[in-house]
């Protein structure tokens, strides 16, 4: 058997989406991914935005969740391919089903949620499976595979 080590490419994964709220984008909070399904985590980003910012659609696709959970108001966006961004707190200017373009302001930040008045949640799902949201903003780094001799 041939050992293989992890490394990373300097280059990132092509940007597909655009950021939910203006530049400038500072993450309060990364992606931590979760042991299992139910552990503990942090499945998504969360980037400091102050209650009342515009937030945009990071791409085109279907508003398939207007709501509150828990104590957040949130909005999901479904572009397609198993993918489905949430967003939260947002008060939304959108209603379900509606088709949203990227860069469409969709809502604003709103009170709620872990980080309370400060930042905006952003978490990612494909085919139920969280990522980090990072993958389709830009900023992370392609993985290769090499072997060991």
């Amino acid at each position: 058997m041939v050992p293989l080590i992890l490394a990373v490419t300097g280059a990132a994964v092509p940007t597909t989406w655009t950021w939910p709220i203006s530049a400038p984008h500072h993450v309060g909070a990364g992606y931590v991914a979760p042991l299992t399904p139910y552990s503990a985590g942090h499945r998504g980003i969360d980037l400091l935005a102050e209650a009342g910012t515009p937030v945009f659609a990071p791409d085109d696709g279907v508003i398939s969740f207007v709501g509150h959970v828990v104590d957040r108001p949130v909005i999901s966006i479904s572009p397609g391919d198993g993918l489905i961004a949430s967003l939260e707190p947002v008060e939304a200017l959108v209603i379900l089903g509606e088709h949203v373009a990227k860069g469409q302001q969709i809502g604003v930040v709103a009170t709620g949620g872990h980080c309370a008045e400060v930042c905006l949640h952003i978490g990612v799902r494909t085919h139920g499976f969280y990522v980090s949201p990072l993958t389709y903003l830009g900023g992370v780094q392609r993985a290769i595979l090499l072997s060991v001799p």
